[in-house]
C-alpha cells in the first residue's frame, strides 16, 4: 500500500506541473498586458516599462516560469486585476461556498445512485419510475434543471428558497465558512435548516446527472456480482436477498462505482460553476464570471489550477479507496 501510495503521489507531483506550465503558457499569450491591467490604460510607457522590470517580466520565460512555481508553492497566486487583492485571498473569501454546495451535491448524488443502484437490482416497487425520474432528469443540462427547480418549487409551489446561501439576516460567518457547519457550533438550527433549504435546489441540479451514471455503473456490477458463486451460496444459505446484498455483495461491487465517482466530480465542479450563476450563491462561479469580463488572469488561473488540483487529488483519493476496498487491485 505505501508503494502505491508513493506512485499516486507522484503523478499527483507530475500532473499538477504540467497544469501549472499549461496556465504559465495561456497567461504569455493571452492579449490582456498584466502590467497595464495592473496599472491602468493611461499609465505612462516609462511607469509601464520600470514596472515590468520589477516584476522580471522581461526576465528569460524559463525563470519566469521557475518563479511562478515557486510563488505557488508559498501561496502566491498573483494579484487580482480586478479586486487588486491577492489571489489566495480571493479564494478563501469564495471557496467556501463552493465546497459547501460541492460536498452537498456529490452526498446527494451517491445517495441517489445507491438507491437507483439497489432499487432496481432488487426490483422493489417504484423502481422503475424512480430510475425513469432520475434519467430524465440527467438528460437535462443542469442549468435547465436549475431553472426548472426556481419555477416549480420557488414561484409555483413556494416550498424552497430562489437564490442565496441564507435568509436569516445575523447567519454566523466563522469559522469555517460553512455554514451548515457554523450554523452547528454555534448553535443555530434555524441557520442549519435554513442552510439545508438553501442548498436543496441547487444540490439536487448539480447531482442527478453524477448520480443516474454513478447508479448505472453501481447496478452493473451488484448484477455482475450477483451471479458468483458466492452469493448463490449465500442464498442456498437460507439469507434474504437484502442480506446477501449487504453482506456479499456491496463491498465487492464497489470499486467500479468508486472509479466513476472520480470521474464524475470533474463534471460537477463545471455543474457547480453555472449553477452557481443561476442561484446567486457567492462561490467560485460568480468569482469567475465577474473576472472573465475584466481579463483578470491571475483569478481565472487560480480558480482553474485551485479545481484542477482538487480533482486530481480527489481522484487519487478514489484510486486509494479502490485498492483498500478490493486488494486485488493494482491502480
Amino acid at each position: 500500500m505505501a508503494v502505491l501510495i508513493a506512485k499516486r503521489f507522484a503523478a499527483v507531483v507530475v500532473i499538477v506541473l504540467a497544469l501549472t506550465a499549461v496556465l504559465f503558457v495561456l497567461q504569455h499569450i493571452s492579449s490582456t498586458d498584466p502590467v497595464r491591467a495592473m496599472l491602468g490604460p493611461s499609465a505612462s510607457q516609462e511607469l509601464v516599462a520600470e514596472t515590468r522590470r520589477q516584476l522580471g517580466l522581461d526576465d528569460p520565460i524559463t525563470l519566469q516560469y521557475a518563479r511562478y512555481v515557486g510563488g505557488l508553492l508559498h501561496g502566491d497566486l498573483g494579484t487580482s486585476y480586478r479586486t487588486r487583492r491577492p489571489v489566495g485571498t480571493d479564494l478563501a473569501t469564495f471557496l467556501p461556498a463552493t465546497l459547501e454546495l460541492t460536498f452537498f451535491a456529490l452526498g446527494l448524488a451517491i445517495v441517489l445512485a445507491v438507491g437507483l443502484a439497489v432499487a432496481t437490482t432488487l426490483r422493489w416497487r417504484g423502481a422503475g419510475v424512480f430510475r425513469l425520474v432520475l434519467i430524465a432528469g440527467a438528460s437535462t443540462p443542469a442549468f435547465l434543471l436549475a431553472i426548472g427547480g426556481i419555477i416549480l418549487f420557488y414561484q409555483q409551489l413556494g416550498w424552497l428558497p430562489a437564490t442565496g446561501r441564507t435568509g436569516v439576516a445575523d447567519a454566523p460567518t466563522g469559522p469555517t465558512g460553512l455554514l451548515t457547519v457554523d450554523a452547528v457550533l454555534h448553535a443555530r438550527p434555524d441557520v442549519l435548516v435554513d442552510a439545508w433549504r438553501h442548498l436543496l435546489l441547487p444540490g439536487l441540479a448539480i447531482a442527478i446527472g453524477p448520480a443516474v451514471a454513478i447508479g448505472r455503473v453501481l447496478r452493473s456490477s451488484l448484477v455482475t456480482t450477483g451471479l458468483t458463486d458466492y452469493t448463490r451460496t449465500a442464498r442456498a444459505k437460507g439469507l434474504t436477498e437484502v442480506q446477501v446484498m449487504r453482506r456479499h455483495v456491496l463491498r465487492n461491487s464497489v470499486g467500479p462505482a468508486l472509479s466513476m465517482t472520480g470521474l464524475q466530480v470533474g463534471l460537477m465542479f463545471a455543474g457547480v460553476l453555472v449553477v452557481e450563476l443561476i442561484y446567486a450563491w457567492p462561490g467560485l462561479g460568480q468569482y469567475t464570471a465577474q473576472s472573465i469580463p475584466a481579463g483578470d488572469f491571475p483569478a481565472i488561473a487560480g480558480v482553474t489550477l485551485l479545481l484542477g488540483v482538487t480533482y486530481v487529488v480527489i481522484n487519487t483519493v478514489v484510486d486509494l479507496l479502490q485498492a483498500a476496498a478490493d486488494p486485488r487491485i493494482e491502480v
